[in-house]
């Protein structure tokens, strides 16, 4: 593999689960033949020493920019175009493609052979804006290749690139470390310090966002309880959006059913996926479609985890789920369809066992981290 210059806003300590995307492939990648370049996180002296520890911790060069926000200015570029010539990189890897891959072309005459440019659910988003497609066009003429997610994405991604850029396009979606999420990752002692060792769990692990659904669930509790009256609702996760959650929980009278863990370790996630008997998460697409899922990784930690799971039908969520296999996916914002999959799932242990046991091995297939890091080797 060529050196390779790796250029992101997405990068931890920053949280997220294209930074975690974008860390995974990194460090599966030759630690000798990488460099990236990366936006700073906070400003702020908490973040500046979180950045710091993390850079340290690393096996390749992290570079810092200057900004909390990479864009393609001429600052921005001249400083990439100088990490590229410094460290003899020929390959580029943009973490996001909108709007850095627009750097393309000035990487291109500075000696990089090979840009690959990963798409994520926004840029399925700017293919439905005027403006915003034009870019997009521009970015797949300025690469080699555009990854995308799932069968959503393309689609939408494709709509809006030459004919010769989508046929180019390549799947490159994030992975499951199998070894880390699996049906033994804790979740008894979860439940147990939780005080639910003896109730069925619902588990959703996310932030807490409108998209994601978790009001949903709690609007669907009622006609999950009428079935099965001593289920919880595990939600898991912070986000601004935990205040109006507490509060629909109290108004539709399901409080004492609904446990919110607020934030959590990454370490400790696992355990969280664990202590569930189900997982759902029926995300909705939002803002004309502009807010949307673009795969949804936690269904497929799920899965390995061994869980069945009730997805929502936004953007690529469905392709993280084998419907009618692995779990099923439901129309997003529709509460008495996810409360009857959940219900059904509650309430039949060898229908979530046999679910949970396909998702694993279909995560053994096709989702493994070494796996699709072979796949990026071979991009650049």
């Amino acid at each position: 593999m060529h050196k390779t210059l790796i250029v992101t806003n997405d990068f931890p300590p920053r949280p997220g689960g294209i930074q975690a995307f974008l860390h995974n492939m990194a460090l599966r990648l030759d630690p000798d033949r990488v460099v990236v370049y990366a936006s700073t996180w906070k400003h702020s002296a908490e973040g500046r020493e979180a950045t710091a520890a993390f850079d340290a911790e690393q096996p390749f060069q992290v570079v810092r920019d200057r900004t909390t926000m990479l864009l393609p200015t001429p600052r921005v570029t001249r400083r990439a175009v100088g990490l590229l010539r410094e460290h003899g990189c020929e390959s580029v890897w943009f973490g996001a493609a909108a709007p850095l891959g627009l750097m393309g072309p000035a990487l291109r005459r500075a000696g990089a052979r090979r840009i690959v440019a990963t798409t994520h659910g926004h840029e399925a988003g700017w293919a439905q804006l005027p403006a915003a497609r034009q870019l997009l066009r521009r970015i797949g003429e300025g690469t080699d290749t555009l990854t995308y997610l799932g069968e959503y994405t393309r689609s939408r991604i494709a709509s809006a690139v030459t004919d010769r850029a989508a046929a180019r396009m390549v799947q490159l979606p994030p992975g499951v470390d199998e070894k880390t999420f699996h049906p033994a990752s804790g979740g008894d002692e979860v439940r147990a310090r939780l005080g639910l060792t003896d109730r069925p769990v619902v588990v959703c692990v996310s932030r807490l966002v409108p998209r994601k659904g978790q009001d949903t669930l709690i609007e669907a509790m009622p006609r999950i309880l009428a079935a099965v009256p001593d289920a919880v609702l595990l939600i898991v996760g912070g986000g601004p959006y935990e205040a109006d959650l507490r509060a629909l929980a109290a108004a539709t009278g399901v409080a004492s059913s609904v446990v919110f863990t607020g934030a959590v370790p990454w370490s400790e996630l696992p355990a969280h996926y664990g202590a569930g008997d189900v997982f759902a998460m029926p995300c909705r697409t939002r803002r004309g479609g502009l807010d949307v899922e673009g795969l949804g990784i936690v269904y497929l930690e799920a899965s390995a985890t061994g869980l069945p799971v009730v997805a929502g039908d936004s953007g690529g969520a469905p392709d993280a789920v084998l419907d009618g296999e692995t779990g099923w996916v439901v129309r997003g914002g529709e509460p008495e369809e996810a409360a009857d999959r959940i219900a059904a799932l509650l309430q039949d242990p060898d229908l979530r066992a046999g679910m949970g046991e396909r998702g694993r091995a279909w995560v053994e297939e096709k989702w493994r981290w070494d796996l699709l890091a072979d796949r990026l080797r071979e991009l650049l």
